[in-house]
């Protein structure tokens, strides 16, 4: 990986829990749709977060999930906020968008793994890219979804993509599945062979889907995540 010195442009909350943070590299990066970036803290002290931009962007996009109780992000979130300047390290991972492949596509999401989906749809409709994809995203409540309207502009704007949002505490007037997430995918899936699928979230949701899909027929030379680094 190359490190790069960017200057923070913000640090925006988008709820109580998520923060967009918007760099500018100082030198151009190249990296791959789903590719992931290191936050230096310390020399021995590195943290991973997807690229929620998408490849050719001029600033970076990072979503950082950091409630107050979780010290880990929120540290990584103060540093960013009383800085002007970060190093980062990028880029990483190999669970990227594979664009040579027509497969059809089945993204997954669970709270903000949705930034690493959010660079692959972007990817795609930059390529002009109509393959077909089911994108499911999940999280506990509907304010968790942080980005629920670029997820159904998406939808509404290209026939190609089909948003199944699903939350696991019932809202008003909500518009669509309330289930846990990977309930409702077995729910809707008889079979996931001849699928690409892409999954981020928390390791344990990650770990419990590949399970599933397993099950489900799941052709695993087809299924990136880059969690599945750590959870052998």
């Amino acid at each position: 990986m190359n490190s790069i010195r960017c200057r923070i442009e913000r640090v925006t909350p988008f709820n109580d829990a998520v923060y967009q943070v918007i760099l500018s590299p100082e030198t151009p990066l190249e990296f791959k749709a789903g590719q992931y970036l290191c936050v230096v803290m310390g020399e021995q002290d590195k943290r991973p977060f997807s690229i929620a931009s998408a490849p050719g962007a001029e600033q970076l996009e990072l979503h950082i999930g950091a409630a107050i109780t979780e010290s880990y992000p929120m540290q990584v979130v103060e540093r960013l906020q009383n800085s002007t300047h970060i190093d980062i390290e990028a880029p990483g991972g190999e669970a990227f968008l594979r664009e040579e492949s027509h497969r059809p596509r089945l993204m997954v999401a669970g709270g903000t793994g949705f930034s690493y989906i959010k660079s692959l749809v972007e990817r795609q409709i930059s390529l002009g890219q109509e393959i077909e994809t089911m994108l499911y995203w999940g999280c506990r409540t509907r304010d968790a979804m942080y980005y629920e309207a670029i997820a159904r502009e998406w939808h509404n704007n290209f026939p190609w993509l089909h948003l199944v949002p699903v939350i696991e505490e019932a809202a008003e007037d909500w518009d669509g599945k309330t289930n846990n997430l990977l309930a409702q995918i077995k729910a809707d899936f008889i079979s996931l062979v001849g699928y690409d699928i892409y999954i981020a979230g928390r390791f344990n949701m990650v770990g419990a889907a590949r399970e599933q899909f397993r099950e489900m027929g799941v052709e695993e030379q087809h299924l990136y995540g880059d969690a599945f680094a750590f959870i052998k």
